[in-house]
């Protein structure tokens, strides 16, 4: 039985995937990636993105940047980009506003109420806030949702349709 546990083990090992996300950000944000609003004084630039070892399947990609932190009850979207198409390997630095996304790839809106990157601007005084950036493989090609889907009904679809994820946590707050 013990030989029989073993080996089931390690077929799951050697079936694990190696989906790995890679940013030009560290552990903490810099004021690159803050808000030039809302009281917040940064350059509102999307951070460069890169991944490697797609999973067998993946038809297209996705990304998203989440705080679940934020004092809203349900967090805060500050980027999402679907229909990446599969031979995507990276975003650039600042791609969002400098127009750069891979072609076909679509922003949805984010909880600023506008498309596009949005950057951190947590309330002053609270803990440093949590960024999960991920990258979703997808077994898609593309997400048809209209034209300004909300962050919920696309990360509800990438769920959905997701083969594998890979994410990165970065942190930042004000005083």
């Amino acid at each position: 039985m013990r030989f029989l546990v073993l080996v089931l083990f390690l077929l799951n090992i050697s079936y694990a995937g190696n989906f790995t996300l890679m940013s030009d950000i560290g552990g903490q944000l810099t004021t690159k990636q803050v808000l030039n609003g809302f009281g917040c004084r940064g350059e509102n630039m999307s951070p460069a993105l890169s991944w490697k070892d797609a999973p067998k399947g993946t038809k297209s990609f996705a990304i998203t940047i989440y705080d679940p932190d934020a004092p809203t009850g349900s967090g805060w979207w500050h980027w999402i980009v679907y229909n990446i198409p599969s031979t995507s390997t990276n975003i650039s630095n600042n791609a969002s506003a400098k127009g750069l996304l891979p072609k076909g790839s679509l922003e949805s809106m984010t909880s600023y109420g506008v498309g596009g990157f949005g950057g951190a601007c947590p309330p002053k005084g609270e803990r440093a806030h949590r960024y999960i950036i991920t990258v979703f493989a997808l077994n898609v090609d593309k997400l048809d949702l209209g034209k300004t889907p909300s962050p919920e009904l696309v990360g509800y679809n990438l769920n959905a349709h997701a083969i594998e994820k890979s994410s990165i946590i970065s942190y930042y707050g004000r005083e």
